[in-house]
């Protein structure tokens, strides 16, 4: 086809509709809804009812508080007079002069002991109460210990300790009554049972708390002996003249 023989484009034809006019439906659309008027808009939803009134909620109740310990009002009459009676002191070894350890290695046994419970031990001795060891176990670093601090009795054998100390009080014609006993183990208890003054360390057996008359404050090996000691010698009147003479 020659181009210079076409048809030429059809002019420009403005529309016939107005913006004003309605829109026309063609066959199938569905038909223009008019906007309804503002009356006829349905009303709000009304609010909801209020909530049944509740009480709020309990607040937690406060920790409890620590009852406040009874003021002191001085040492037990009863474990005064105890003190009072002492004239022989008897103590275990393992477990109340040491903390029960027992070091091992080439064929030696070694025990730690603690300086202030010997330095205790021969305060008594120095005002007249006797002190002797009562142990289960033979141990040689317990018989050097109680050489060097040149300890009254000693008795190291297995057996019954109540008749260990009962050979003692037939000697020094004492009774149980005065006898201050330390221990903290199966083996103790017939001695706790029958001494004056029965003591025990806080981490003993709980039998052997059961029975004593005072646990200490100090631990086993850590001074409970001689926290003992003190105890004895200040019921006894006898502390102010040990303090005056290392003091002069």
């Amino acid at each position: 086809m020659n181009p210079e023989s076409s048809p030429p484009p059809p002019a420009f034809r403005p529309p016939s509709r107005r913006p004003e006019d309605p829109t026309p439906s063609w066959p199938g659309s569905p038909r223009p809804r008019p906007f309804p008027p503002r009356d006829t808009f349905a009303p709000r939803a009304k609010a909801p009812p209020p909530r049944p009134f509740r009480p709020p909620r309990r607040p937690y109740p406060p920790p409890p508080q620590p009852v406040p310990a009874p003021a002191a009002t001085g040492p037990d009459p009863q474990l005064l007079e105890r003190l009072r009676r002492v004239k022989l002191f008897l103590c275990d070894v393992d477990g109340i002069l040491t903390d029960a350890g027992v070091y091992m290695g080439g064929g030696e046994e070694y025990k730690r002991f603690n300086l202030r419970d010997g330095f205790g031990l021969r305060l008594l001795q120095q005002q007249g109460v006797k002190v002797g060891w009562i142990s289960h176990r033979p141990s040689p670093a317990t018989a050097q210990r109680a050489a060097d601090l040149q300890i009254d009795f000693l008795h190291q054998a297995p057996g019954s300790k109540v008749a260990a100390i009962e050979a003692i009080l037939a000697q020094t014609q004492w009774t149980w009554a005065e006898v201050c006993f330390m221990g903290d183990d199966l083996v103790d208890l017939g001695a706790l049972k029958r001494a004056g003054l029965a003591v025990t360390v806080k981490h003993a057996l709980p039998e052997a708390r059961a029975l004593a008359h005072y646990i200490t404050h100090a631990a086993a090996g850590y001074g409970a002996v001689r926290e003992v000691a003190e105890l004895i010698l200040k019921a006894q009147d006898k502390w102010a003249a040990l303090v005056a003479s290392y003091t002069e």
